[in-house]
């Protein structure tokens, strides 16, 4: 007998097509009723609450009355809380930031009740490989969700043909590492069971379609049926329109029900023969259109902010706090934790997205501010602490001494700039405009920096200044004061991770030998050990890999489009063709050759359209879909000047580059390419949890003429023999176009897009731009070390002043000794609530390999995502196949 089981919910989107405020306020109003329901209708069996927590805080902030009543009701089992706190897009925010979405939801649910044992995915714009490990590892076995695989399709309609991910609603999904969930896939959407009628004509005419359409894809006879959608009111009477569906259909039962008691009964009737989907889903068996990846270059400010921050917090902060505060266990668990849900605010999938209306993402800028200032606040108060503990006294009288901190999981090479205060005049010395002017009329020294051997070490004093600064001792008034600073610039070679190094500023004359120059010809010619970079006429770069005596040509090309898509999907104009700037010419001028690296700035200009023509916006305001539009672009053109920064270190085989432009045009988009001449049937890519191996090619269901994917440190072209890593800086999309990878660097567009015309002015990006990326380059021994060179380039060394005085840490210490390069850091942090240390990442490839960690001698323990030790002593040195890996230290 067939059983359909009707669960009420409402898919809450914290900010959408309004701003969070106007959101919250009809939130309200939806806790209200239901609490009221709750209390009438004995017979209303649960509602769901969209599978987060932070619903709760955001009803509770306008109504902290009902508290109580809230509370009563979880643990009732009518009002179904968690497992998350947002319900986030899993592929544009960090793999750290995914696990903490689901540790804080527990947490959260911990205050309340139990909570639902679902991973709850949606309406995610498709669903990261590694979910079935990540869920398997937090004690779930079942996963939920919208999007990635058919029956559904544009607009989620049915599709009716027979290329099917699965055809049936429930499937296996299995990730990288073997680890399978059983999924359940809305094949009708989270809203099949919408708005039910109670009268029996409408009923008998809703349920005939509705059940016909359940049937098509379920794989027993146990139905689902979501009684909710998009910010839906509760159905009141719910209970009275089953009511009328049991009479109607006497053989069949339905049932208000919940996702507790559907998982239960539908995991003890599971066929035989169902299909296994793979890794991501991504609908790569679509027509293309509505995968919702061009979201990744929607607002591309939004993407670079929510790098600053996440990198601040998972690799700085986090990592200097867990080192600073071993010994005397103050770690700041309630300011990270507050950081951390200020960030992951941002993180829902149409907020990180950047899809949503103007106000919202205004408000997002203030968000990511607000966790930057807590993540600078811990990294300063954790570097001053940590350097407090570290051994100074072996410099001689006189110097300055600072310590260089690589709190990447990887060996890093590099620049790190640290300004030295040379010297101060407090105020209580006398007035400070005399104590500015006494200041400014010294002359600065001759300056050199030494090791703690006393050994000149290679660095560059770059630039000096006499400036107001104060402290803030914990236990005095402030202390103002006029300073005396140097901008000390310092190379570092294959520093260790989760490593410090000390050095010293001192007076005497820099006894450094000339070095080889890297810039040559007035700046067309950079070169060092490993590359050789001629800069051409019309901009483009020809590389000479020397690792592998590979030439590369046209690198650095830039590429502008139409687009007269929306905030959601890219769409080229009928009829247009991309503009390059290797149709111009390039003006090259040097800005630093000294012995760490070479510096030229290239400037370039094209000649562009100002925006769409008129036609773009009557087709939107008539609501005509992108891909029925005529517009084209205006005849009007205006320039676009790119300057890029490229700079060749000594010692590096990665060229990096820095772009600069003021968009003053609309409608477009723009995009770096490197091609390669590597033609290979796939390529790879840092996604979340894994290096994802994804096809060049697309289907034979796909329509839209370009492939967009996303990725976050990197994307890599490789053979047997060579290969190119593009890496990046909050730029997460990019296109394979058969040898070259395309890097999208801007998408302006004006609207919204989905249900109706929602203008998006802002997301146009009128203004200075900024972007930041890098090429490097391996042979078939070390494509593993490119990888962890685009890895850094996010994370910059960190550094701090101190004086002279005794240490229970040596000058150069290794806090952990880590060795495996096929192991990817995402975390090293202090256990919540705890002084355990938790060192987390994975594997970067699809191999067992080696991995050795010790921390003062002593091997961890392994556990789950949630952090509980479910193991015996780390000491078998190997990682299994795309592992994620937790370490505690007891």
């Amino acid at each position: 007998m067939k059983k359909v089981y009707i669960i009420s919910h409402s898919h809450w989107d914290r900010e959408w097509y309004l701003p969070f405020e106007q959101h919250r306020m009809r939130l309200v109003q939806l806790i209200d009723d239901l609490l009221e329901l709750f209390d009438t209708d004995p017979h209303f069996n649960s509602f769901h609450l969209d599978g987060q927590t932070i619903i709760l805080d955001d009803y509770l902030e306008i109504k902290p009355q009902n508290e109580w009543k809230l509370k009563k009701y979880i643990q009732e089992g009518k009002l179904k809380i968690g497992p998350f706190y947002i319900l986030q897009d899993d592929f544009l925010i960090s793999s750290e930031a995914n696990v903490r979405n689901l540790l804080i939801g527990l947490q959260e649910c911990q205050k309340w009740g139990a909570p639902v044992k679902l991973g709850y995915f949606p309406d995610t714009f498709g669903n990261m490989g590694q979910v079935p490990q990540i869920l398997k590892q937090s004690g779930m076995d079942v996963a939920a969700f919208g999007r990635g695989v058919k029956p559904t399709g544009f607009n989620n309609i049915v599709i009716n043909d027979d290329q099917y991910s699965s055809p049936y609603s429930e499937m296996w999904w299995e990730g990288p590492d073997k680890s399978t969930v059983l999924g359940i896939l809305f094949a009708n959407w989270y809203s099949n069971g919408n708005e039910i009628p109670v009268d029996e004509v409408e009923a008998k005419q809703f349920w005939d379609q509705k059940l016909k359409d359940a049937l098509q894809y379920a794989s027993t006879d146990h139905l689902l049926f979501m009684n909710g959608c998009d910010h839906q009111p509760v159905q009141k009477n719910i209970t009275a329109a089953i009511e009328a569906a049991n009479n109607l259909y006497p053989d069949i039962t339905f049932i208000h029900s919940s996702f507790d008691e559907y998982m239960k009964i539908i995991k003890q009737d599971i066929p035989e023969n169902l299909h296994t989907v793979k890794g991501e889903l991504t609908s790569q068996e679509t027509d293309g259109w509505y995968t919702l990846a061009n979201t990744a270059s929607s607002r591309i400010y939004l993407k670079q902010r929510n790098t600053d921050v996440s990198r601040l917090l998972e690799n700085i902060a986090e990592p200097l706090a867990a080192m600073a505060y071993q010994k005397d266990g103050k770690y700041p668990h309630e300011m990270f934790q507050f950081a951390w849900k200020q960030l992951m605010q941002n993180h829902p999938h149409d907020s990180i997205c950047g899809c949503s209306v103007d106000e919202v993402h205004r408000e997002m800028m203030t968000r990511f501010h607000k966790a930057e200032e807590v993540g600078q606040f811990i990294k300063t108060e954790a570097l001053t602490m940590l350097a407090e503990q570290i051994d100074t006294s072996e410099f001689p009288a006189g110097s300055r001494p600072f310590i260089v901190f690589n709190t990447a999981g990887s060996t890093k090479t590099g620049l790190v700039e640290i300004e030295i205060e040379w010297k101060r005049l407090p105020f209580s010395s006398g007035r400070p405009d005399e104590l500015y002017r006494k200041l400014k009329a010294e002359e600065f020294p001759a300056m050199k920096v030494i090791d703690k051997e006393g050994v000149e070490v290679p660095a560059r004093v770059i630039y000096t200044d006499i400036r107001f600064g104060y402290d803030l001792p914990e236990d005095r008034f402030r202390q103002p004061f006029i300073g005396a600073y140097v901008t000390v610039e310092l190379p570092l070679n294959e520093m260790s991770p989760l490593s410090w190094q000390t050095y010293a500023l001192i007076e005497g004359e820099s006894q450094q030998q000339e070095h080889k120059k890297i810039v040559q010809h007035q700046g067309q010619l950079l070169e060092n050990i490993h590359l050789k970079v001629q800069i051409e006429q019309n901009g483009t770069l020809t590389v000479l890999d020397k690792g592998t005596n590979s030439i590369y040509t046209n690198f650095l090309t830039f590429e502008n489009t139409g687009d007269v898509g929306n905030e959601y999907i890219y769409k080229m104009p009928k009829g247009d063709q991309p503009i390059l700037s290797s149709a111009g010419t390039a003006e090259v001028e040097i800005i630093s050759d000294t012995f760490a690296y070479g510096e030229v700035l290239l400037t370039q200009k094209m000649l562009i359209p100002e925006s769409a023509d008129e036609r773009l916006l009557e087709e939107q305001k008539g609501l005509i879909e992108f891909r029925g539009r005529h517009a084209g672009r205006s005849k009007k053109l205006k320039t676009l000047e790119l300057k890029t920064k490229i700079r060749l270190e000594r010692n590096s085989n990665q060229l990096l580059f820095e772009t600069s432009f003021a968009n003053q045009m609309k409608d477009h988009r723009i995009r770096v390419l490197f091609p390669t001449g590597i033609h290979v049937e796939e390529h790879e890519s840092d996604s979340i949890f894994e290096v994802v191996k994804r096809a060049n090619k697309v289907s034979s269901n796909w329509e839209n003429p370009t492939n967009p994917q996303h990725q976050h440190a990197f994307v890599n072209l490789h053979d047997e023999n060579r290969g190119v890593t593009v890496a990046n800086y909050g730029l997460n999309e990019y296109e394979i176009m058969e040898d070259t990878i395309a890097v999208t660097l801007l998408r302006a567009v004006g609207e919204l897009g989905d249900w109706g015309y929602f203008p998006t002015p802002e997301a146009q990006c009128i203004g200075n731009q900024t972007v930041k990326f890098a090429v490097g380059f391996h042979d078939s021994t070390n494509k593993l070390e490119s990888y962890h060179a685009a890895i850094n380039f996010q994370i910059p060394f960190s550094s701090v002043q101190t004086d002279m005085h005794k240490g229970a840490y040596p000058s150069i210490y290794e806090f952990i000794q880590l060795d495996g390069k096929a192991f990817r850091l995402t975390a090293f942090k202090q256990k919540e609530n705890s002084k355990e240390i938790v060192l987390r990442g994975y594997n970067l490839t699809e191999q067992k390999q080696p991995l050795t960690l010790k921390y003062n001698g002593k091997y961890p323990r392994k556990s789950n995502l949630l952090e509980e030790v479910n193991g015996e002593m780390f000491d078998s040195n190997q990682m299994n196949e795309a592992e994620i890996c937790t370490f505690i230290w007891e």
